[in-house]
């Protein structure tokens, strides 16, 4: 792992540890985002990685967001939209990689910061975590996914009160209105989010948790009710075909941990 790296990446029992490592807010820019591509293909590809937590280094943030002082470097109008447009690219990646994928927050998580933290599967917050979506007072919109994935998580009226405002909610807060998961006492939000995809793991066949996320994921896009089900129904036909859906069904009638293996 050399000293430049923005993105680090180690594995613990068979877990991805991912840490923006942008000293000293983890702020995102154009060099964070293309790394942060590169590893989820990586981790997406490795099959001893049963799933992902992301983070932030260091104690003061997740991420404070979009780096503005670079962003106000570029004075050509398509060179923001290509930062943007990359955002965009890479955080809809995270979102649908297949295996779990929870948020450690550590700290704060301000405008494109908050949509990293919306494009993981789960949400584990220190109770000392802040978040907000501040754009428009800079005369921008959350263009990383944030209009989107918070009116879908917390509601449209409470989106717009959050986005309009630009206000700070604290990790309480952000837990009531369904912003996020679950809130642990600062420090514990790395391991009890690798809990989670531990207990997942130790459970659930793998192809199954893909066939789950991708529905949910593509059910949520302005499909009816009937379409989504029909999605659920597609997807059964593949998984009635593999080894895991046997594997369950007898470890079940047996009373003992299923052994899968993504087959």
């Amino acid at each position: 792992m050399s000293e430049n790296e923005l993105i680090k990446v180690r594995i613990e029992d068979g877990i991805g540890i991912v840490t923006v490592d942008n000293p000293p807010v983890n702020a995102l820019n154009s060099s964070v985002l293309e790394q942060l591509d590169k590893v989820i293909d990586d981790v997406s590809e490795n099959n001893e990685i049963v799933g992902i937590v992301l983070t932030g280094g260091g104690n003061n943030a997740f991420c404070a967001g979009a780096d503005i002082k670079s962003f106000a470097q570029l004075t050509d109008p398509n060179d923001v939209l290509a930062v943007i447009e990359l955002g965009q690219k890479v955080f809809k990646k995270l979102s649908n990689v297949g295996k779990p994928v929870v948020a450690a927050i550590n700290g704060a998580a301000y405008g494109g910061g908050n949509e990293l933290a919306l494009s993981c599967d789960i949400r584990i917050s220190s109770d000392r975590a802040r978040f907000s979506q501040p754009e428009v007072n800079l005369g921008l919109i959350p263009a990383w996914g944030g209009t989107q994935r918070l009116s879908r998580l917390v509601g449209v009226s409470k989106a717009k009160e959050l986005i309009f405002t630009g206000q700070f909610v604290t990790a309480q807060e952000a837990y009531r209105i369904g912003m996020i998961n679950k809130v642990v006492p600062d420090g514990e939000e790395l391991r009890a989010a690798s809990d989670i995809v531990r207990q997942i793991a130790s459970r659930a066949a793998p192809l199954a948790i893909k066939a789950a996320k991708e529905i949910i994921n593509t059910g949520n896009d302005e499909n009816t009710l009937e379409e989504g089900l029909n999605l659920e129904v597609e997807a059964m036909k593949e998984l009635v075909k593999t080894e895991d859906i046997q594997e369950g069904i007898k470890s079940f009638t047996e009373k003992r941990q299923p052994k899968y293996q993504g087959k």
